[in-house]
Order: C-alpha cells, then sequence, then structure tokens
C-alpha cells in the first residue's frame, strides 16, 4: 500500500502555497499544482513524514506541533491507482520570505482564486481543499468531485 501525506501551507496573511511539480517523467502528475508532501519512509508516523517533507521542500523547519489533521484517504489511489492512505495536514503561519522551495517552485494563491487553478490542480490538492472548505473548481467527471 502505497502511504503518502501532504499539507494545505498557508502564509502569515492567509495565502495558500502550493508547489507547481516540476515537468519531468517519473513523477505523478508532473507540471500540476500540489501541495507539499512526500511518501511515508519506514517506521515514521504520517504527522512526522510531514514535517520531514515540509522541511525538505521548503527549507524550512515547521515542528509537528504546527500540523493539524485535516483528512484521511484510503482506497483507490486516484493517481496512481492500486491501495493507499493519505494523510492530509494545515499548518499556519509560515513566513514566505524564507521559503526556499527545493523542488517544482512556490505558486501563492487566495482562497478566492483556488477555482481559477482548476485542472491545474493535483487530485489530491482538490480533495484536500474541499475537506477544509474551499471550492477547487473541479470539473463534475473528476473524481475528487465526490
Amino acid at each position: 500500500m502505497r502511504e503518502i501525506t501532504s499539507t494545505l501551507l498557508f502564509d502569515t496573511t492567509g495565502r495558500l502555497l502550493f508547489q507547481q511539480r516540476d515537468d519531468i517523467a517519473g513523477i505523478t502528475e508532473p507540471g500540476k499544482i500540489g501541495m507539499f508532501g512526500g511518501h511515508k519512509e519506514d517506521n515514521e508516523t504520517f504527522l512526522e513524514c510531514i514535517a520531514r517533507e515540509v522541511s525538505e521542500e521548503i527549507s524550512i523547519d515547521v515542528p509537528v506541533d504546527r500540523f493539524q489533521l485535516l483528512t484521511v484517504y484510503e482506497g483507490i489511489d486516484l493517481e496512481i491507482g492500486g491501495p493507499i492512505r493519505a494523510e492530509f495536514f494545515v499548518a499556519r503561519d509560515i513566513p514566505i520570505e524564507q521559503v526556499r522551495v527545493t523542488e517544482g517552485c512556490l505558486v501563492v494563491a487566495t482562497a478566492e482564486n483556488i477555482p481559477r487553478l482548476g485542472q491545474r490542480l493535483t487530485a489530491y490538492a482538490r480533495l484536500a481543499l474541499k475537506a477544509f472548505g474551499i471550492d477547487p473548481g473541479v470539473a463534475a467527471g473528476d473524481p475528487a468531485a465526490r
């Protein structure tokens, strides 16, 4: 079973911080806009994983107690098929002036602008945004729209 975790990050003014994925072969949903996060390693918890991934991907150490669980998805992987468990978190008050993205590039958006990103968002970004109560502007046929 694939085990991943991602987080909705908010800067100090309430804007969302996303990662535009590199457009290269071998990664899921290349070129799309997604959340920071990644795969669990060995015996780490999902919470330990998200703290490690965020540190690696934005070059800021965010303590585990700053992450709040948003939702859990367990079922068929929306990106590649097969079984998955994914835990999604929220972290606030990220100082954007200190963010140094190490993979892909930074995308900053207000909640009001999220629907404009629509199909450029990854399936899991749409799922987490919907769980948070933000309309991701998804087409009706999209599995994350359910």
